[in-house]
Parts: C-alpha cells; structure tokens; sequence
C-alpha cells in the first residue's frame, strides 16, 4: 500500500496533543483534580482544547493501522490475525512499563486489549463491523449516562495529586492502586473498539486519500466534527465537573472526527510544501511511541518531586506543554535525520520479527523443507 501522506502528520499531532491533556496532570499540585477539576474560564478553556479529543484521534489512527496491517496480511496471503496478536501482546508490554514506571494514566494497555477483539472483527464483513460498533457504543453510552447521573452532584474530582517524595514511591503507589487507577479502562474499552473499527471503515472508505469520494468524506467529518461537535463540547467543557464524561467520552470524539478531516484536508492542500513545523510534526508522528513515552518522561523530571519539582497555575503548565512539545519535536526531528525510526520503535521490531525469523529457521529445518 502507498504511504500514506495524511497519516504521519495526524499521529504527530495526536501524540502532542494527548500530551496537552496529561500536562495538566503533571504540572498542577492538584494532579488528576487538575483535569476533572473546576478553575476560572481560562483555565476551563484551556484545558477543553485537549481533553478527550486527541486521546480519540489517536484511537481512530490505532483503527487505521490495524486495516493497514490487515490489508498487507491479505494481500501478502498470510494467516490473520497472525502475528499481530504478538504485536499487540508487547503493546501491552510497553504499556504496562510505561505505566509502573513512568505514568499512571497510560493508555497503550487498553489499546493492546482493544487492538486483540477488533483484529477478530476487522476481516469481517461490513454488517459485522457496524454491528460491534454500534454494540460498542451503545455499550458507552450507557456506561456514560449512568455514571453521570450516579455522581451527579457530588463534585467529581480526581482525588488530588498522585505525586510523592521519589521515584520508587510512585512506582510503589501505582502497583498498590492498579485496579483504582486502571478504572478508567472501564469507559476506555468500549469507546477504543467503536474508534478502532471507525478508524479501519474510514480508511477503507477513503477519508485518507486525495480523491474526489476522499474529498466529499472530509467534508462531512469537518461538518459533523467541527460543526455540531465542538459547539456541544464548549457546553459540556464550561457546563461544570457533572459533565466531565459527557464531555471527555462522548462529545470530544465527536470533535476528533472533524479533526482528522480537517488536518489530512490540511495536508492535501499543503501539497509537498513541508515547513519546519510540519517535518517536526511528521517526525514525531514516525516516532509516536518514543515520544508519547519520551514526552510523559520530560514532563516528569521537571514536574515531579523527585525532579525539579516545579508546579504551578495554567501559566506554567502552558510553559510546559512548549518546553516539552519543542524538545519532542526537535528530538524525533534530529534522531530520523540519523536513524530509520524512532528508538523505541528499533527496539519493537527487534522484538517483533526475532520469533518471526526463529519459526522460519525451524520450518526451514523441517524433514522435506531443507535445501
């Protein structure tokens, strides 16, 4: 399949901008109550550039690329889901070391787990496809409405900063609270296979590809996303912290939809033209591991007790999320000027094809199958 221009550039920007929501959590004493907290309108408004949106278009590109993989296996005439469950299977690896070690609020396990049941579904034919999704959401919606209406009232909130004396104290906290802190999963899972299987049926319908039937698809994301979704998000967003699901799992989706039409609209537009901005974004996009790990490491030494230290008010987290975002994309800027991909994506390949090359030695070793 062509590479697909659109697609670096998204997750880049998906990368960056789901960091723009776990600043928050880094830079503020308060920790999670910073995201699901109150605060002046400022600050509100701040905080609903983020909050839930790019989490969603990061899920919808996961979508895309498990139809990518699908397709190549198809074409390639191999068994699916194949090697991509041990794919997934260090997925949830990586996530899981990202989690103990580095952040709490790690969604690469849930996509793990999201990326096995829709490798199942995505080969199946479209009346299938919609049937999950539509499963999925009614699943969420439900899930949403009643969590909403059950806490109604009662000030939802984080339950102040996760942040202690050192490092080994928090990995300490996260292994004793895994089940409280891996709750969110509940809301995640459901959302993660609706977008998942969004993202594998917008591809297949063209919303990536620089064609008239592309073109019309784009329109409509950006009218539906943008037009109807960002105006019911600013409600919710400014509605107060009874909203909060509504907003992060149910309306933010929404925006990102129309944010995928309008950045691949963007990039089509913009041609072969390529800036500094757009090279740095498109390296992150080609690194989206390293950086969504190397980003959440950053924001950690200058944030965490047991670095820097430095917390403040929405001035300083916006600081931050600058301070970090330029050193991310200057980072995968000038690593891919050296290196084919980023250094945690060397080291996943290195883990996914060595098993893949053992089995072929052993089958080439087979009575009948040597030279």
């Amino acid at each position: 399949m062509e590479r697909i221009k659109s697609l670096d550039v998204l997750r880049g920007v998906a990368i960056l901008g789901t960091f723009g929501t776990n600043v928050w959590i880094f830079s503020s004493p308060d920790g999670l109550a910073a995201v699901l907290g109150g605060g002046g309108p400022l600050e509100s408004g701040l905080r609903a550039l983020s909050n839930g949106k790019f989490l969603a278009l990061l899920s919808i590109l996961f979508g895309v690329g498990l139809a990518i993989q699908h397709a190549s296996a198809v074409r390639r005439g191999a068994r699916w889901p194949g090697w991509y469950l041990w794919r997934s299977a260090l997925l949830l690896l990586e996530g899981a070391l990202h989690y103990v070690l580095v952040f709490e609020f790690d969604v690469l396990m849930f996509y793990a787990v999201i990326a096995v049941v829709c490798a199942f579904v995505v080969g199946r034919g479209t009346k299938v496809i919609r049937g999950w999704m539509i499963g999925a959401g009614v699943v969420l919606v439900a899930e949403v409405g009643l969590l909403t209406v059950a806490l109604y009232g009662s000030g939802l909130g984080g339950g102040g900063a996760t942040d202690t004396s050192s490092w080994l104290d928090q990995v300490a906290f996260r292994l004793d609270h895994v089940l409280a802190l891996r709750s969110e999963g509940v809301l995640v899972l459901p959302l993660g296979v609706l977008l998942f299987l969004a993202g594998a049926q917008l591809l297949r319908a063209g919303a990536l590809e620089q064609s008239m039937r592309g073109d019309v698809l784009r329109r409509k994301l950006i009218t539906w996303g943008l037009g109807v979704g960002v105006p019911l998000n600013a409600l919710t967003a400014f509605g107060g912290t009874d909203w909060a699901l509504v907003d992060r799992y149910l309306c933010a989706p929404v925006v990102a939809f129309g944010l995928l039409g309008a950045i691949t609209a963007l990039v089509h537009r913009m041609g072969e033209r390529a800036g500094p901005l757009r090279q740095g974004v498109t390296a992150v996009g080609r690194c989206a591991l390293s950086c969504y790990i190397a980003q959440n490491v950053l924001a950690s030494i200058l944030c965490y007790r047991w670095g820097l230290g430095i917390t403040g008010g929405p001035l300083w987290t916006v600081c931050c999320f600058v301070l970090v975002s330029a050193a991310v994309l200057l980072g995968a800027w000038l690593w891919l000027r050296r290196f084919p991909r980023g250094p945690v994506e060397t080291v996943w390949d290195l883990a996914y094809r060595a098993p893949q090359r053992l089995s072929s030695r052993r089958t080439r070793c087979l009575p009948g199958r040597s030279a």
